[in-house]
């Protein structure tokens, strides 16, 4: 009677009420966009298993030193400059079906695929494990070439599905795609944990070969469902391409740059990204050794800060549907930022561990409405140049990820060193400040983003998302 009453109420339902359900449109239904959102799926678990799970069994299981985990799982950094490259040849890229997007996200799922079919052999010859001795430098570079496959593959394959996303979406869902790509990257982060932390609760080398080269199956199968018949053939492309006469990259690259305010929002993205990020390698320790909280409860944090990921992204993409400037609402998402910082800063001194929690989900929402925001503005920079704009997005977000995640744990373990030493004081020897002082910075550096995104926000609160086709597609910038 309940299940009967249940479906009754949910027919009934309004589908604005639904999250997503104005998402699709003539030239993108609701099934190829879910199809196409996979890709942002497997960019999820590739996520949970290298961040999450491989750190951890490389550094407890397979006695890898802490160091070289934290270099290699830093290597993929190495080429996300080249995103913006990736992102410009796929603008332009030369093909006989006229595809522009699929080569590459086909070509960079396929170096992703053996870069994960290959890591579990190079990670156990690292840890010492072969049954054949090597030389160390064997495991090292074998690992290093692996993880750099990863990452280029994963950079390569992410920025041609954004842009092909861009083309194939209707300048009014646009926005909506945007938050449904982010919540499919979240939904697979999520996802690949659980079933990681299942697969591996009984840790054999045999079972990590399986688990990551069965990942490696899983991103190969849903990618290739991802792009199937996704881009048109297009012959007049092709036709034209023949007589189109190619620049090089340092030339439009330079053509970009000069776009009015393009360099202060890329400058803008990478304050606010490492602002949002510098608290990811410390947000479980605080909360194990500051609040005593327990493995558990610190579990969750992850969760509560995906949570309110997932809000920021769903209440961005119904904002900029509703036509507020992108770099307005990444702006709120910087402003959102403080007091959630404040709320972890003062959840050490009044021992309150739903305020942490609190906060942690704060940092989330202004994170979400912060990536939405300045990825949707990179989307509507210059219509000429959406891959090469999406690829720098794309570039300088994944450098001051890194950087900031690095800086964090450095300031955490200097500020840690100095205070246990007594050279900051009497005042500052408690255990807690070293945490602190990495959130002060980061509020200082939402500070610096507020200052740099002032000129890219429109005077009026809210614009029409619809470029006027009688002005044409290359005057829609931020």
């Amino acid at each position: 009677m309940r299940a009967q009453t249940f479906t009754k109420f949910a027919k009934q339902m309004p589908a604005s009420w639904l999250p997503f359900a104005d998402v699709a449109s003539p030239g993108l239904p609701m099934a190829r966009l879910l199809r196409l959102s996979l890709f942002k799926f497997t960019m999820g678990i590739t996520t949970a298993l290298m961040i999450g799970t491989l750190n951890r069994v490389m550094i407890v299981e397979l006695f890898v030193p802490a160091w070289l985990v934290s270099m290699m799982l830093a290597l993929p950094l190495l080429v996300a400059p080249f995103r913006a490259v990736t992102g410009y040849q796929s603008d332009i890229h030369v093909s006989a079906f006229g595809w522009r997007r699929v080569p590459y996200m086909w070509g960079g799922t396929l170096i992703q695929f053996l870069g994960l079919a290959v890591m579990p052999f190079a990670l156990l010859v690292l840890s010492g494990g072969g049954q054949v001795p090597v030389p160390e430098w064997v495991g090292q570079g074998a690992a290093a070439i692996a993880f750099l496959m990863v990452g280029a593959g994963l950079q390569t394959s992410q920025t041609a599905g954004l842009a092909l996303a861009t083309d194939q979406a209707s300048e009014e869902t646009r926005p909506r795609v945007v938050a449904l790509m982010y919540t499919m990257l979240l939904v697979g982060a999520v996802v690949g944990s659980l079933a990681y932390s299942f697969l591996l609760a009984n840790f054999t080398p045999e079972i990590l070969v399986q688990v990551v080269q069965g990942t490696a199956l899983v991103v190969l199968l849903l990618n290739g469902a991802a792009l199937w018949k996704q881009e048109p053939r297009n012959n007049e492309r092709v036709k034209a391409m023949k007589t189109e006469i190619r620049r090089p990259f340092k030339a439009v690259w330079a053509e970009f740059i000069a776009i009015p305010n393009a360099k202060r929002f890329l400058w803008t993205t990478a304050l606010g990204t490492m602002a949002f990020n510098m608290q990811d390698i410390v947000l479980e320790p605080y909360g194990g050794e500051i609040l005593k909280l327990s493995v558990g409860a610190t579990s969750a944090l992850t969760a509560m800060l995906a949570g309110g990921g997932l809000l920021g992204f769903y209440v961005g993409g119904r904002q900029l549907a509703k036509g507020i400037d992108p770099m307005r609402l990444a702006a709120y998402g910087a402003v959102a930022g403080l007091p959630a910082f404040s709320a972890v800063i003062f959840s050490a001194p009044l021992d309150a561990g739903w305020l942490f929690r609190l906060g942690a989900f704060g940092i989330g929402f202004g994170g979400g409405l912060f990536a939405v925001g300045t990825l949707f503005a990179a989307m509507r920079l210059e219509a000429a140049y959406v891959g090469l704009s999406l690829g720098a997005w794309g570039a300088v977000q994944a450098a001051a990820a890194g950087l900031s995640m690095f800086l964090g744990g450095a300031l955490r373990d200097a500020v840690n060193t100095l205070s246990a030493q007594g050279l900051l004081g009497e005042g500052l020897t408690d255990p807690s400040v070293a945490y602190s002082m990495v959130y002060h910075v980061e509020m200082l550096l939402l500070f610096l983003t507020l200052i740099a995104v002032g000129p890219l926000v429109k005077r009026s609160i809210s614009f029409s998302p619809v470029v006027p086709s009688t002005l044409g597609l290359t005057e829609s910038r931020i």
